[in-house]
């Protein structure tokens, strides 16, 4: 039985997340779907991440096992026709045939993401569903600094959701960077996995900084509290972007 691997792009708005779920549409279910509409296959796929309602993708990783070979292009043109057929907000990039032992989910050496916050006065209207709107400038350079608190190996637990099922709340960020281009400011985080809701709370954090409300030690309290009380408000899910995995 062959095993694909799908690299996928989604706006998630109108999802409640990546995973299947009885209370709304998902990607997940989205995707399973269309493969059930061109093969007549019922299959369950598995993603690299499992991404909250409102959150986008640019390369999110799924596998799946087909009971016949398909040439790869074959595959991701005729999912996407399927896919457009339904009108879902989900496109597959690639297709590729991968070994058996492949797993999207636990082979995955790195995940990158991105978090989009623009600033200025004027509402978004293009960027609406596609970035955090801050009514004023942010001090990226301080939120930068103050990231840099939060790279390495610590006990996340003021940044991770309450509902987090994640055994440990100890991971290792290898990467937390703030830039700006305009009024764009840019935060991208890469790990070899994340908690639930760590990076929008990374986000949330700060923009306190940005906003001068905390100062880049502020945060690394925050952290060494290990309450979820000390963390700042949870940034809103449309910023965020599920960027790419590495395996």
């Amino acid at each position: 039985m062959p095993r694909y691997r799908l690299t996928v792009e989604y706006d998630g708005f109108d999802y409640v997340g990546w995973q299947r779920q009885e209370n709304g549409p998902s990607v997940q279910g989205a995707i399973e779907k269309a493969v059930l509409s061109l093969t007549g296959e019922t299959v369950s796929i598995r993603g690299a991440g499992r991404t909250d309602s409102g959150v986008h993708a640019m390369g999110q990783v799924a596998h799946l096992d087909l009971t016949r070979q398909w040439k790869t292009h074959t595959l991701r043109n005729a999912l996407n026709a399927h896919l457009a057929l339904a009108a879902e907000r989900v496109s597959i990039l690639d297709a590729a045939e991968v070994p058996p032992e492949f797993d999207a989910r636990f082979s995955a050496l790195r995940r990158h993401y991105l978090y989009r916050i623009i600033c200025r006065r004027s509402p978004l209207a293009l960027e609406a569903r596609r970035a955090w709107w801050v009514p004023k400038t942010l001090d990226h350079e301080a939120m930068h600094a103050a990231a840099q608190h939060l790279v390495g190996h610590h006990d996340f637990t003021t940044f991770r959701s309450a509902h987090c099922q994640a055994n440990s709340p100890l991971r290792t960020i290898d990467r937390l960077d703030v830039t700006r281009s305009g009024e764009l400011i840019e935060i991208r985080a890469t790990a070899q996995s994340f908690l639930h809701n760590q990076i929008r709370s990374f986000a949330g954090s700060l923009k306190l900084v940005g906003e001068g409300k905390w100062k880049p030690d502020d945060l690394k309290a925050a952290l060494e509290a290990r309450d979820r009380k000390a963390c700042g408000p949870v940034a809103p899910p449309e910023g965020l972007y599920f960027m790419q995995v590495d395996y």
